[in-house]
């Protein structure tokens, strides 16, 4: 910190104080009728509040929200930080006012929902994501098609700017719904490939996931998700879970709740969906997934 205060020629009185993001002295909000006088309880930024609001408390729970992209953190505890070696971000997910931090890592997904939306607006195969969704649905599956959306090159855990989007594996057989199913099993892949990145680093086997998100609604997804990463999938009835987790930490904060117990008790779940094929099958489909991405590799220089 010293040496980039230096390097900006900035005074260290500008930075402002570190503070526990659970129980710090945020102050109070002003300027707002309804809320005037309120302390600020709780700061977390957007994936951590979800991650909260998951109730991923306990080391080795995870979750992944899908969106445009893909937002996936696993709870490290709050021991040494796992310095990733995997393509991976370090990150400080949360800290409650007098006791240790508590760490995750944390990998991002480029394109997820954005590549339905893709399908719908540069290719027209639906008017909407619901179309394309039941247009995917009309194939039991990709048949071999992998669909990698590096448009703008990838991230974790490859972080190759030179890849770009590329469709293996077509033959005259497959039709127009099953890229829009190879489109729809992308997202789950490529967070396969962060967990398995977070294993390398972590020896943490991953027990069950909760995903939150869009593109979650979809079943399609749900599926092929448990059954890439080998594991049951979990969606909670609230799907707002950034909101709910900031309110839970301020709730924390100010005595609403004492305990994250207590608060872990509110999450409800809506839907669990298992894993429905083999080892050996999962295998197979992450080694054309595989190929698949070396394909996309090194087309900008």
């Amino acid at each position: 910190v010293v040496s980039l205060l230096e390097t900006f020629d900035l005074p260290a009185c500008m930075l402002p104080s570190i503070e526990p993001s659970i129980g710090g002295e945020f102050g109070v909000i002003n300027q707002c009728p309804a809320l005037d006088g309120v302390p600020i309880g709780a700061i977390l930024g957007d994936q951590h509040a979800a991650t909260f609001g998951q109730a991923c408390f306990n080391v080795g729970d995870a979750k992944c929200t899908f969106g445009t992209g893909a937002f996936i953190m696993m709870n490290m505890g709050s021991d040494d930080p796992v310095v990733s070696k995997q393509g991976l971000l370090t990150t400080p997910f949360y800290q409650i006012k007098g006791q240790p931090a508590v760490y995750a890592l944390e990998g991002a997904v480029a394109v997820a929902g954005s590549l339905i939306q893709w399908l719908r607006d540069n290719l027209e195969l639906g008017a909407s994501a619901e179309e394309i969704a039941e247009l995917a649905s009309s194939v039991k599956d990709a048949e071999g098609v992998r669909f990698v959306p590096a448009f703008n090159g990838l991230f974790a855990p490859h972080w190759r700017d030179d890849a770009r989007g590329t469709i293996c594996g077509l033959t005259f057989y497959h039709t127009k719904a099953h890229i829009a199913r190879a489109a729809i099993d992308a997202a789950s892949f490529q967070t396969a490939e962060v967990f398995d990145a977070m294993k390398a680093d972590s020896g943490i086997e991953l027990s069950a996931l909760k995903v939150d998100g869009g593109m979650t609604v979809n079943p399609q997804l749900l599926q092929f998700l448990a059954d890439i990463l080998g594991t049951k999938v979990l969606q909670p009835k609230n799907l707002e879970t950034t909101a709910a987790g900031v309110a839970f930490a301020a709730g924390l904060s100010t005595g609403v709740w004492n305990s994250l117990d207590q608060i872990a008790d509110l999450w409800a779940e809506a839907k669990q969906v298992d894993l429905s094929i083999d080892d050996e099958e999962r295998s197979n489909l992450k080694a054309s997934w595989q190929k698949a991405i070396d394909r996309s590799l090194g087309w900008e220089q």
